[in-house]
């Protein structure tokens, strides 16, 4: 377990660090495809390893060696591993250090090496987790604009189209985006939050023994966000609106039956992530993943018990309910998927 330190917090990039690049990095500059360095978008082999998933979608170094990257007026260096913890982190807003490997595929120590340099770049920050004093990780807006400024332009490196969906070009890169978050959202919910990264890697790793490609994963943030845009949608620019959504129960059943989530009587039940992912046969499905805490309690606990959603627990952590959800909306049976882990 990560002890927190709280001189992490910190601000250790003062004399450490000339942001115009002359201090000691050891390293070589490459021009990218990012905002405000003028490159070509590098062609990198995307990896299947349910690590790598969220740095496929960003044109960021890949190899062991630092080179120099540009997000609007600042430059920073990275290796291929201290990208693939920006995305990650960028994914799932909040990781433990101990959850993420350097190099050499060693756990994280948040006082020292790859993650004390990229906080000394200014592109992440560490935050003690409540009650348990471990490090959990989570980006700055320098690490996120970073990542924005690097997305990869070809969606087929970042991701697969949904052909199946209506809508052009604008719309189709939305459905496969890879959303990125920067600092802590609530922090009543940081450890619970911190949960999700563990149970995504083995609901991932589970999936791709099957023959699946994960794609992206979507936190609840999104889904609650489009969620709130289709209830709000007749109410904008409308001056005599009291901010109430006049949603029938039939347009709220639809939304959530287009959307693959389950409703009753008007409440929509939201997982905390869902896996995007395709089959062995190139075809699109879901995979929804539930963390649950001690503190789920009453209708609440009730509510998600009923969801068919994939359930983990916090502390010994059992998948409840097992399956994914394909193209046609029914709920599946996973197969192997059932088992004790910790988180």
């Amino acid at each position: 377990m990560d002890s927190f330190d709280p001189r992490w917090s910190d601000d250790v990039r003062g004399g450490e660090r000339d942001r115009g690049g002359s201090g000691v990095e050891i390293g070589r500059e490459v021009p990218r495809g990012g905002v405000g360095s003028g490159g070509q978008e590098r062609q990198v082999p995307t990896s299947r390893d349910v690590r790598d998933v969220f740095v496929n979608h960003v044109d960021l170094p890949r190899g062991e060696t630092r080179e120099r990257v540009y997000a609007l007026r600042e430059s920073y260096m990275l290796r291929g591993s201290e990208s693939r913890k920006l995305a990650t982190v960028g994914a799932f807003r909040v990781v433990p250090a101990g959850n993420l490997r350097d190099h050499d595929g060693k756990p994280l120590d948040a006082s020292r090496g790859e993650l004390h340099h990229l906080r000394r770049e200014g592109l992440v920050d560490i935050v003690p987790s409540p009650g348990r004093g471990r490090a959990l990780v989570v980006l700055t807006s320098r690490g996120r604009e970073l990542l924005d400024g690097h997305r990869h332009r070809d969606p087929d490196v970042a991701g697969a189209w949904r052909p199946h969906r209506e809508g052009g070009a604008r719309e189709r890169e939305q459905a496969t985006r890879q959303e990125f978050y920067s600092g802590i959202r609530q922090p009543r919910e940081l450890e619970h939050d911190a949960k999700v990264y563990a149970a995504y890697l083995r609901a991932a790793e589970r999936l791709q023994e099957q023959g699946a490609r994960v794609r992206r994963v979507v936190l609840d943030l999104e889904i609650k966000r489009d969620y709130q845009r289709f209830l709000q949608e007749r109410n904008r620019g409308r001056g005599d609106s009291d901010g109430r959504p006049d949603r029938t129960l039939d347009e709220i059943h639809r939304w959530a039956a287009e959307h693959q989530l389950p409703e009753q009587d008007g409440h929509v039940q939201i997982p905390d992530a869902r896996i995007e992912f395709e089959d062995a046969d190139g075809r699109s499905h879901w995979h929804d993943i539930e963390v649950e805490t001690e503190h789920y309690r009453g209708q609440h606990a009730a509510a998600k018990a009923g969801s068919g959603f994939n359930r983990y627990q916090s502390v010994s952590v059992r998948i409840v309910a097992s399956g994914s959800r394909g193209g046609g909306g029914r709920r599946g049976r996973g197969r192997g998927l059932a088992e004790e882990m910790f988180l």
